[in-house]
């Protein structure tokens, strides 16, 4: 069934086309069943907020389609960019294990489906299931990772123009197989990329125009290629 926004609702999780590429979902059948009848699968259109932080954890969304950004803002209204999430990934996952509030808000970046679990059934699944509390660690690992790396990122590149090649460097490894990975469709806008490497949208705006000039990358509108990869991990190990 098609939605407003022309994508292909996954109203069954065992039908899923694409569920043996995510961590949480490729489970055997029977498992498949028991999760797709404690899901509540809806579609999302850009700018939606799957949950705000400091709301109480209610449950968990597996992001079917579609991206999300996940963010945290100081008091007073400073805002980092702390993932973009993508298809597969189990957005307040943290804050639901641990019952407490969702330390990052979940807003989309384009249209997509997300099912959402509540709290209580998602514990009761992993309690009688131990093969899905296994994925639920590697999932909460690959969280772990994540938040370290990004950290990293932030205190120790010297320069914004490290912090934003490493980012472009690390969203053309995630595009898959190497022949398809140095073309990107960027859904963030200027602002939102400085949020995410701590600088201003004009320190962004001046370094694409560098990349561009110095023939690392060429873009247009939303479509951008990577031209010199080595040179941009030559940046980054600086």
């Amino acid at each position: 069934m098609k939605s407003p926004y022309g994508l292909n609702i996954l109203d069954n999780c065992t039908t899923c086309p694409v569920r043996k590429q995510h961590l949480f979902c490729n489970l055997s059948p029977s498992l498949v069943e028991r999760l797709n009848a404690i899901t509540s699968p809806a579609i999302y259109p850009r700018a939606a907020m799957l949950f705000v932080e400091g709301q109480k954890g209610r449950g968990v969304f597996v992001l079917c389609t579609g991206k999300a950004k996940l963010s945290t803002a100081s008091r007073d209204g400073k805002t980092i960019i702390t993932k973009i999430a993508e298809h597969g990934d189990v957005l307040g996952l943290n804050a639901t294990i641990s019952s407490r509030p969702y330390e990052v808000t979940a807003e989309m970046v384009e249209p997509g489906q997300a099912n959402f679990i509540s709290s209580d059934a998602l514990v009761h699944f992993l309690h009688d299931y131990g093969e899905v509390a296994l994925r639920v660690a590697q999932q909460l690992s690959r969280n772990y990772y994540s938040a370290y790396d990004e950290i990293r990122t932030l205190g120790l590149s010297n320069s914004p123009g490290q912090r934003l090649a490493k980012l472009l460097l690390g969203w053309s490894t995630e595009r898959g197989d190497s022949s398809h990975s140095l073309h990107l469709h960027l859904l963030l806008t200027h602002e939102e990329i400085a949020e995410m490497i701590g600088t201003s949208r004009e320190t962004v705006s001046r370094l694409f125009s560098y990349f561009r000039m110095k023939h690392l990358i060429e873009s247009k509108g939303s479509s951008l290629t990577i031209l010199d990869k080595s040179a941009l991990e030559g940046m980054v190990q600086a």
